[in-house]
């Protein structure tokens, strides 16, 4: 008994005298291969126009219907895509995704890929949806040819992230619901939902 107690407290004394294999995340993040699958990155060309030129085709590639591309006319005076359109609004429901990369192989002008991000859990569904803000990288060269600016490098560092109000969907927008409809209160649930106990009256 006295051999085990000993060489227990012999592996003790080792390890406290080792250095510790823990990172202190979130400020260090472990390493991941270069085929890592995590969170997508909308990319940028040199001067600062974006790659997204709205084709949409990402969406189309996408087996499970995880992204949701807004495209629109891109404006001739202050370009911010080199293309017609430009995603003017981009969405990933990450609950959704399987991270196939099949968007990535799409992509006619490289415009997203998957990161190395691999953090994505959230403790509400709405906050799983990213959105172009979040994806988009910043462009180290100064002021960006586009007018959609990412100062916190969501893309880039893929550190940096936009988070929602409490309770607000990314895809879903309570404008023009009727007034009658169920508003979210400061958490995001809607009161005076009705449930089984309480079931709606009736016209009686």
């Amino acid at each position: 008994m006295l051999k085990q107690l000993a060489s227990g407290l012999a592996l003790t004394l080792k390890m406290a005298f080792s250095k510790p294999m823990t990172l202190q995340w979130p400020e260090e993040q472990k390493p991941v291969g270069p085929r890592h699958r995590g969170r997508h990155v909308l990319h940028r060309y040199d001067n600062g126009l974006e790659r997204c030129i709205g084709c949409e085709l990402c969406a189309a590639a996408c087996p499970v219907g995880c992204i949701y591309v807004g495209a629109k006319e891109n404006p001739k005076d202050n370009p911010i895509s080199p293309g017609e359109r430009y995603a003017e609004r981009y969405e990933i429901n990450l609950m959704r995704c399987i991270f196939c990369g099949y968007c990535a192989e799409a992509c006619p002008t490289e415009a997203i890929t998957l990161g190395p991000r691999y953090d994505l859990a959230d403790y509400r569904r709405e906050q799983t949806v990213v959105t172009k803000a979040e994806l988009l990288e910043s462009w180290p060269g100064g002021t960006p040819t586009s007018r959609n600016e990412s100062p916190r490098g969501a893309g880039a560092d893929q550190t940096g992230r936009e988070m929602p109000r409490r309770g607000e969907a990314a895809a879903v927008t309570w404008e023009g619901m009727p007034h009658h409809a169920p508003r979210p209160d400061e958490y995001g649930v809607p009161s005076h939902v009705p449930t089984v106990a309480d079931p709606p009256e009736s016209g009686r």
